[in-house]
């Protein structure tokens, strides 16, 4: 496939694309001669990740792309990047057992090199006890840094998730914004005279409270650490349990990272009409096993009506990360600085961090503050 073979409106959106991220190209064309590398990069397969994978190839790397999430692939994106030079394993809505083969492909394709959402790909050669030819990786998100090793990792991971360039761009303003701007145009409706619950008070719940208040919600917060409940109560949120409110709140966002937040027992205590919705990276926050065994039908896109217990609630993009799904995710603005942090992070795991002790590392700031 060529570039020719694209329609006219997907190669007018990835231009559009590259001329509002500056930041990533420049650190892109800075790169140095990578026919020595083979990443394997497992993360979101949407448009904005383009200027980065293509900037790969032009300088000789050999890229596979895997996802984090098969809910946030666009299958245009991969087709384009394969057609660039990319081999890939991904598809949007790939079953659990595909999405997992992936994973194990990209083993098997023996990479020197990992970029990961997740960490999925380090989780599974950790179990496995056996490296590869890996010797250096990046990870990206909050819940992958929490999955890597507590022991001696077998090559040196860089977490970039907790730079401040991240934490306070990334997780603390763009999530909740593209998350409520998403709500908005796929429900048709606003978070006025609406009692909204945002469950998980870090950077990411904090953005998307927020966020909500500002969009005109009736905003609490649920959160089980003392230390950041306590933060909420003196950002002037109104702290509560979750299964003390739940039965009166209109809008449900879970903002965690991990499993199963909003149980059996609490989706059942939610009331008639009630719209849930996920932004963390893990797309089980919500019990959505439990909710299929009721019948539902799409009344909108990205929008299931569950009739459960006698009422209706309205799940959002079936549980996974909103923004991504059912949105575009961030705004290219904002995502090239991040991506730009991503590819600063590249050269560095293919130059002197790959040297590095085997050890989970923070990013250095001399590494990413060239990105800004």
């Amino acid at each position: 496939m060529t570039l020719s073979t694209h329609n006219e409106k997907f190669i007018k959106e990835i231009q559009w694309s590259c001329l509002h991220m500056t930041r990533t190209l420049k650190q892109v064309e800075s790169l140095p001669d990578l026919s020595h590398v083979r990443i394997a990069c497992n993360m979101h397969l949407d448009l904005k990740m383009i200027p980065l994978v293509e900037g790969l190839l032009k300088k000789n790397a050999r890229v596979f792309l895997t996802t984090c999430n098969p809910t946030t692939v666009q299958d245009d994106v991969v087709a384009y990047l394969v057609s660039a030079g990319a081999e890939a394993c991904a598809w949007r809505n790939m079953n659990d057992a595909d999405w997992h083969n992936s994973w194990e492909k990209a083993i098997d394709w023996r990479p020197t090199h990992l970029c990961e959402m997740g960490a999925d790909i380090t989780t599974l050669l950790h179990q496995r006890g056996e490296f590869g030819d890996v010797v250096a990786c990046l990870e990206a998100t909050g819940s992958g840094v929490s999955r890597l090793p507590s022991s001696r990792p077998g090559y040196p991971i860089f977490n970039w998730d907790d730079l401040p360039v991240k934490e306070g761009l990334h997780n603390r303003h763009m999530v909740g914004l593209t998350a409520w701007q998403t709500f908005f145009q796929t429900t048709h409706l606003t978070l006025h005279e609406k009692k909204v619950l945002v469950i998980g008070y870090g950077l990411v719940g904090q953005g998307v409270a927020a966020a909500a208040k500002a969009y005109g919600g009736q905003v609490m917060v649920a959160e089980r650490c003392p230390a950041r409940r306590l933060q909420a109560a003196y950002d002037g949120w109104h702290v509560v349990e979750t299964e003390d409110v739940i039965s009166k709140t209109d809008v449900i966002a879970t903002a965690t990272g991990a499993k199963k937040v909003l149980s059996a027992t609490l989706l059942d205590q939610t009331k008639d009409g009630v719209f849930v919705l996920n932004v963390g990276h893990v797309a089980e926050e919500i019990d959505c096993d439990y909710l299929k065994q009721y019948p539902n039908q799409e009344v909108m896109p990205f929008i299931n009506a569950y009739s459960l217990q006698g009422k209706t609630l309205y799940l959002m993009a079936n549980g996974s990360m909103l923004n991504l799904t059912a949105g575009f995710g961030d705004s290219l603005n904002a995502f090239d600085v991040t991506l730009a942090v991503m590819a600063s992070g590249i050269k560095y795991i293919v130059t002197a961090g790959q040297d590095a002790e085997p050890a989970v590392h923070l990013l250095p700031q001399a590494v990413w503050e060239k990105a800004l």
